[in-house]
């Protein structure tokens, strides 16, 4: 019998450890994707504040890949972006020379969106096949995959907005855009978190896993509010701080009828509310850090929440920088990046309630 039982016990850790190595390659496999989001992002903002998001006019998913290759094709590719409001009312004086420096950032934009669908399907093909994905993970790891599709159908959904009668893109396809970026990289966050080692550390109040859901929703909340600000270019006017148009709440933020209208159409309005968003969050990192401090100042969600208000104070100084600087390029990008940041850390910092997967439920599960 104690052979039997030694027997067993030696086939579980065994069992055991197979599925740390099998999560580690996850990790590291959704640590690459998130990687690359990052630089997806990035890039899509540098093609925003370029104006090279029209520079493509057609969707080529396959086709696409190859830009043009000779001076001919060169021609027909700058012929096509003649035809849109953008170049005509805009860039009508623009040479071939000019368009080949919008044309590739759209493309690497568009490039990198194709890489991260083969880095994400293709190890997740392996992964699944080789049965190193746990059961409970295999049907959030396709959804993520199909959002991804469904991104690029969003992706060309917003730059069809500018093809025929505006000179920009929508601005609310462009945050539907980016809001979906930050979703998919907030799942495989939320996932690539549930793959780590959590400590034991009792949650520091009864509400702190609320707590931190609130804020992790509220900065995806508040990058939708940026977004807005990016398609109205709205960053570009009422360059100072802490007062915005020489007040603490500058008029005419209700100018447009219908009112409601305001909060996506009136740069002004949606400038404002970007701001107040970003005091909110501030508001809403502090108290919680000094709530877990309170409760439980040695644990590690009292340091994560140390940590999370400092990227979040990190953040707003940027935030104010580039807004000062009239968002210059780099300073835009960084902006960007911070929110990227603060975002995947609140969603960790959220997951990090949940604990671990239990190993004995996985061994349970297991083919």
């Amino acid at each position: 019998m104690a052979v039997a039982n030694l027997t067993t016990q030696q086939a579980i850790l065994s069992e055991v450890r197979r599925l740390d190595r099998n999560r580690r390659a996850l990790r590291m496999w959704l640590g690459i994707v998130l990687l690359a989001l990052v630089c997806l992002v990035l890039v899509g903002g540098a093609t925003r504040l370029t104006n090279s998001g029209l520079s493509i006019t057609e969707w080529k998913p396959i086709h696409g890949v190859i830009p043009p290759l000779t001076a001919a094709e060169w021609e027909e590719e700058f012929k096509l972006y003649q035809r849109i409001p953008e170049f005509q009312q805009l860039n009508s004086d623009m040479t071939v020379e000019d368009f080949k420096t919008i044309f590739w950032w759209e493309w690497a934009h568009r490039l990198i969106a194709r890489g991260i669908g083969v880095i994400f399907a293709l190890p997740l093909a392996f992964f699944w096949l080789t049965g190193m994905v746990e059961r409970r993970l295999r049907w959030p790891l396709a959804g993520i995959l199909g959002l991804g599709s469904l991104q690029g159908f969003i992706g060309w959904w917003m730059v069809s907005s500018g093809l025929s009668v505006r000179t920009d893109v929508s601005q609310h396809r462009l945050a539907a855009h980016l809001v979906m970026a930050c979703l998919i990289f907030a799942a495989c966050m939320w996932i690539m978190r549930g793959l780590s080692p959590h400590s034991n550390d009792a949650a520091p109040t009864e509400g702190s896993r609320a707590w931190a859901a609130i804020i992790a929703i509220f900065a995806l909340f508040q990058i939708y509010l940026g977004a807005l600000v990016a398609g109205l270019d709205a960053g570009f006017a009422y360059n100072t701080w802490p007062l915005m148009d020489g007040a603490i709440i500058p008029f005419d933020l209700l100018i447009q009828k219908p009112a409601w209208i305001n909060f996506f159409e009136n740069p002004k309005t949606v400038q404002f509310i970007h701001r107040a968003g970003a005091y909110v969050l501030f508001a809403l990192a502090f108290i919680n850090m000094m709530v877990a401090l309170r409760a439980a100042p040695q644990t590690t969600h009292a340091r994560r929440a140390v940590v999370l208000f400092a990227l979040v104070t990190l953040q707003a100084a940027v935030g104010i920088a580039t807004l000062l600087l009239q968002v210059p390029l780099h300073w835009g990008l960084l902006h960007q990046a911070g929110a990227l940041i603060v975002l995947g850390f609140a969603v960790a910092n959220w997951r990090g309630f949940y604990g671990e997967f239990a190993h004995d439920t996985m061994i349970a599960e297991r083919d």
